[in-house]
């Protein structure tokens, strides 16, 4: 599956509906009932997270207090408390960390852990992750779903299978027939804009992408094309890694020649662009900030940088990061370096907006 000898046992865990389980549990009153976490609605307000029972009306976190107002007048309202979540994101972790040292944060409520190896002696996945869920129930009081797969990107979409409470498994020999059965919007980095020029192109289920003419793919997705064949095969040979997270990501290159083409320039920022993107599709993240690093022939070196809403469209990147060139001196003076970089990165679990100006809510996807 993965190039590798040794097939590995991946997990993804995810809490089941985090801040609001939380807030549940520590208020009897709001068992069973329509809860999300989040800012007023008349403030501006975005629902950082929401409990099922106001998911059956259409509340989703990430969109206006407002309206989940409307989708459901019953709805509670609880203010977030951030130092109580992370006091129980901590014991979580302390359960993952006993099991296995490689586990790879993602947000607050979620995580992948590779068990290839782990404390317990467990030979399946499957075990492994069955006991941690009864822990973390036992330690906190919350359920929690977990995806077990040879690698990260299965695990992830096993995780989301049978929420809440799951358990999903995907041996090697299973996963040509899991993924025959996936919209090719599963795909990382696939969004509904995405998604939509792929239809467009006869391209429906993932499978599809396999057997989809290069240039056709290219046209839709770009850079991101080589990477989503290779997920459609199956095959992600990303490590689950211990490590912080990166706080940015870019490229950079000097030329033979110093560089004067102004068509010539706008190529070279766009194509690093692109890669940045691509570079974020692949590890699940979103970008605010887009920079670009101009050194001309006498090596007075600028950079110049546009930060808007979270996002890892490449479109969106190429566009803003050719549009920083009319801040330099590109065309005029000659250029010897160029470079691209995003930073400002988040795994996509904070809203734009909340209802105090100075202060960002996460929220659960």
């Amino acid at each position: 599956m993965n190039g590798s000898s040794t097939v590995r046992r991946i997990l993804h865990i995810d809490m089941d509906a985090f801040y609001a389980s939380v807030e549940q549990r520590d208020r009897p009153e709001l068992r069973g009932r329509p809860v999300v976490v989040g800012g007023a609605p008349d403030k501006r307000g975005v629902v950082a997270a929401a409990s099922y029972e106001a998911r059956t009306f259409g509340v989703r976190s990430a969109i206006p207090m407002s309206r989940a107002v409307r989708l459901c007048p019953s709805l509670v309202i609880v203010r977030p408390d951030f130092t109580k979540y992370r006091t129980v994101s901590e014991q979580v972790f302390e359960l993952f960390r006993a099991v296995t040292p490689l586990v790879e944060p993602l947000s607050l409520d979620e995580a992948y852990l590779d068990v290839t190896e782990n404390s317990w002696g467990e030979t399946l996945g499957m075990n492994v992750a069955r006991r941690l869920k009864a822990e973390i129930r036992e330690r906190t009081g919350l359920t929690a779903s977990a995806g077990v797969a040879p690698n990260k990107f299965l695990a992830k979409i096993a995780s989301g299978w049978q929420k809440p409470d799951g358990l999903t498994v995907i041996a090697p020999e299973r996963v040509e027939h899991f993924l025959q059965g996936l919209p090719v919007d599963a795909l990382w980095g696939v969004g509904p804009v995405t998604a939509g020029k792929l239809r467009e192109r006869g391209i429906e289920k993932l499978v599809d992408v396999r057997t989809a003419d290069p240039a056709v793919l290219h046209d839709a997705v770009g850079s991101l094309a080589d990477w989503l064949r290779q997920l459609a095969r199956g095959e992600d040979d990303r490590a689950v890694v211990a490590a912080h997270e990166p706080k940015s990501s870019g490229s950079e290159n000097t030329f033979e020649r110093d560089v004067t083409d102004l068509p010539t320039i706008r190529h070279e920022i766009s194509a690093m662009a692109g890669d940045a993107a691509a570079w974020l599709a692949r590890r699940e993240l979103f970008a605010r900030t887009v920079t670009i690093k101009v050194r001309y022939n006498d090596f007075t070196t600028i950079t110049r940088s546009h930060s808007e809403d979270a996002t890892r469209d490449e479109e969106n990147i190429r566009r803003r990061a050719v549009g920083l060139l009319d801040r330099t001196e590109a065309g005029r003076r000659p250029i010897r370096l160029l470079g691209v970089s995003v930073h400002n990165l988040t795994d996509g679990t904070e809203p734009e907006e909340d209802a105090e100006p100075q202060r960002r809510l996460p929220f659960e996807g």
